[in-house]
């Protein structure tokens, strides 16, 4: 197998009718670092993060004149809020309501996936596109609650698209402040005990003889050590309790506690003074003195540079490009090179893309839903995919995007993918895929051009002998050397 075969279809997104295999592999891989645009059009025409919350701000709104939210920081419901209306008029009003809604969020879900999809359908820096991919899933997400339903784009357009080729401390910063996950993980629900607005609400709570009480929230804290710095076993609940304490006051613009609340605008990050827990922490063994802000930004540049954190992107990265066990030595060097650099990606991608092991073992990796479909497409000269066939295409193969259903993100090795039933899946959509272009794309030609040094002596046989143009076409895009990469 080639070495540009193993760059097109392994550290890219899959090789099209019209590429050229490139000369030196490893040099256009690295390359396309310094012309990756992070801001095309196609996304600076969506909506931003700032005009989301307010859709938002609106939505809860809308609930709370129904009735069916309370009026707290994020509409929860609390004692003594009114019953929702009664009647069928105002059912029927909720119903319209409802409906409006969802309308509203599947719009913005399809635009913000159509953009996604096609960047990654004609971008010329395919292997750059992957590593935005890669990053919004270990940052994952889910769109499926309503404080969430239209921020995975805005995520990954906004806090990931530009810092992949920079620091990964100013990445992890960058998501840990973006409304889409401070709302997931609910970290506008989070007040110290101790701030001015908590020692407020107490004496509000001991007058209105109410038992509830603001506290903290720990959601963001504990996925910040287990999933995108530290890793599991190798924090403790009183690290989580610490950095949860220091993040108090990290919250949105557009959701205010007044009188002590900072305004700012909608969708932008604001530190809530009134509302951060006074006094020091202690996280990962370090003590943190700091005051206001700049405690939780120290321990986030700290948790970036930990020996641990190190390790763990280095496995991940290599689980990803290289194989679902990745070779310990290749961790090894992957993650002295980022400790060297002072926590620079690209020292990551630099140690991967130059080492052996990384072009040895070709098609090691199999390739999940939203990989096997867009190397699919790109293999037939797609460019414009109606972004609500692709939804649907993906929700069959089970991999919606930005709906995980957990902040854990999606699995990334064979034994999540590559079930029977999950391969007769991939076999129907490949065959809709194939059916409208059978007239148009011979697959005996195509599949030497898509799978340069890669294409089998069984599967050009195969092809060969399909009965029809479209099963020709459908066997190319379920062949081993598609699925895999």
């Amino acid at each position: 197998m080639s070495l540009a075969a193993i760059a097109l279809n392994r550290f890219g997104l899959g090789a099209r009718p019209a590429d050229a295999a490139p000369a030196d592999p490893r040099g256009w891989l690295l390359g396309q670092l310094g012309r990756f645009d992070p801001r095309p059009t196609v996304i600076t025409a969506l909506p931003n993060a700032a005009a989301m919350t307010l859709q938002y701000r609106q939505n809860l709104a809308q609930l709370r004149r129904q009735g069916l939210i309370g009026g707290g920081v994020i509409g929860a419901r609390r004692p003594g809020d009114p019953e929702p209306p009664k009647g069928p008029k105002a059912e029927a009003m909720a119903n319209q309501a409802q409906r409006e809604r969802r309308q509203a969020f599947a719009q913005a879900y399809g635009s913000q996936v159509g953009a996604r999809l096609a960047l990654s359908l004609t971008s010329a820096a395919p292997f750059a596109e992957r590593l935005v991919h890669f990053w919004a899933n270990h940052f994952a997400i889910s769109t499926d609650k309503l404080a969430t339903a239209t921020m995975g784009g805005p995520l990954e357009f906004e806090a990931i698209r530009p810092h992949i080729g920079g620091r990964f401390a100013d990445m992890l910063l960058a998501v840990t402040r973006h409304p889409g996950m401070q709302f997931y993980l609910d970290q506008a629900q989070s007040i110290g005990p101790n701030s001015l607005l908590g020692e407020a609400a107490r004496r509000r709570n001991a007058r209105q003889g109410t038992l509830r009480q603001p506290g903290l929230n720990e959601n963001l804290a504990r996925e910040i050590l287990e999933l995108h710095t530290l890793g599991a076993g190798n924090y403790t609940q009183a690290d989580v309790a610490g950095l949860a304490r220091a993040l108090t006051g990290w919250g949105i613009g557009g959701f205010v506690r007044r009188p002590l609340g900072v305004a700012a605008p909608d969708g932008q990050f604001v530190f809530q003074p009134a509302w951060h827990e006074p006094g020091g922490v202690t996280v990962a063994g370090r003590p943190y003195r700091q005051n206001g802000e700049a405690q939780a930004l120290a321990i986030l540049q700290d948790l970036a540079l930990n020996p641990l954190t190190a390790r763990r992107l280095a496995v991940k990265l290599a689980r990803h490009f290289v194989a679902d066990a990745p070779p310990p030595a290749l961790v090894d060097r992957m993650a002295a090179a980022y400790l060297a650099s002072g926590g620079q990606l690209p020292a990551l991608y630099h140690a991967l893309i130059e080492a052996p092991e990384a072009w040895a073992t070709p098609l090691a990796k199999f390739k999940t839903p939203w990989d096997w479909l867009v190397s699919s497409l790109r293999a037939l000269g797609r460019e414009n995919v109606p972004p609500l066939q692709a939804i649907g295409a993906l929700r069959e193969l089970g991999q919606p995007v930005w709906r995980p259903g957990s902040p854990a993100g999606w699995e990334d090795d064979a034994a999540r993918w590559a079930a029977p039933d999950a391969l007769l899946r991939r076999v129907e959509i490949a065959s809709r895929i194939a059916a409208p272009l059978a007239a148009s794309i011979d697959a005996r030609s195509l599949a030497p051009r898509i799978l340069p040094g890669t294409l089998s002596a069984a599967t050009a046989s195969a092809i060969a002998r399909a009965e029809s143009p479209a099963e020709g076409l459908a066997l190319l895009l379920v062949a081993p050397e598609v699925l895999r990469r």
